[in-house]
């Protein structure tokens, strides 16, 4: 009888529905927190620096998540056509997350590298001039756009209170010193953040215009350090003999 009148007040079942999901939650999670091993320790990943952070942002804001993933699966037909499966620790400083089961266009885990900066320009440009069957929209506005990033310091800023190891202080630079090593420790200085973006715009000149710093040299540098972080080399022979 107790039972029935739970089902038939629709408060009360809303209430315990509700501790019932809150329980089987903070079963699942809380331990993940104590759990050393939970992501595991990969040597290369770090943080993005800020131009490629800012690049980070605006491929979110254009919604290109929502057509590629960033998460090869580990099955035999993944790894042959992308490479190795995605690794948690790769995503690690990433908020979101860019995993996903939806692909309209192909995975972009491993996109780093694996086209000139020419070739993703004149892709987000004008995708079916390189690629006659993308159903991709056109991106023109992204190269004419002047990037703005008088805000990349509170950026960055705010990735550093939900963990992102960037520097604030002479301690916390030492630290991803010993972390990162010196050169990325530099990008990962938030008092140099506007310098640091500017000199790797120039430096990398992603847009192929070298008159200005574009959303195009921001999307650009983010998308050619997808997947080069790490040394898979390391991982493909034990992965590829399952396999066999």
């Amino acid at each position: 009888m107790k039972h029935d009148k739970i089902e038939r007040n629709l408060g009360i079942l809303l209430v315990f529905t509700m501790l019932a999901i809150s329980a089987g939650g903070m079963v699942e999670i809380i331990p993940l927190f104590f759990i050393k091993e939970t992501v595991e320790k990969v040597e290369g990943v770090r943080p993005y620096t800020p131009l490629e952070q800012r690049g980070r942002d605006i491929y979110t804001r254009e919604g290109c998540y929502l057509c590629h993933s960033q998460m090869i699966r580990p099955f035999r037909d993944e790894a042959l056509r992308y490479g190795h499966y995605s690794l948690a620790a790769e995503s690690k400083y990433d908020h979101p997350f860019q995993w996903g089961s939806k692909r309209t266009g192909p995975d972009l885990a491993r996109v780093g590298g694996k086209y000139s900066n020419d070739w993703h320009t004149q892709h987000l440009i004008a995708p079916r001039s390189l690629v006659p069957q993308s159903v991709m929209p056109n991106y023109p506005w992204l190269a004419s756009t002047e990037l703005k990033y008088d805000d990349i310091q509170d950026r960055m800023k705010a990735l550093r209170r939900v963990g992102v190891p960037y520097s604030n202080s002479q301690v916390e630079y030492e630290r991803n010193v010993k972390e990162f090593g010196e050169t990325v420790a530099k990008q990962l200085h938030i008092p140099d953040a506007e310098k640091n973006l500017v000199a790797q715009a120039q430096l990398g000149n992603y847009d192929t215009d070298p008159s200005n710093i574009s959303e195009m040299d921001a999307l650009v540098a983010y998308l050619q350090v997808l997947g080069t972080m790490v040394d898979f080399k390391k991982y493909d022979d034990d992965y590829f003999v399952k396999f066999r």
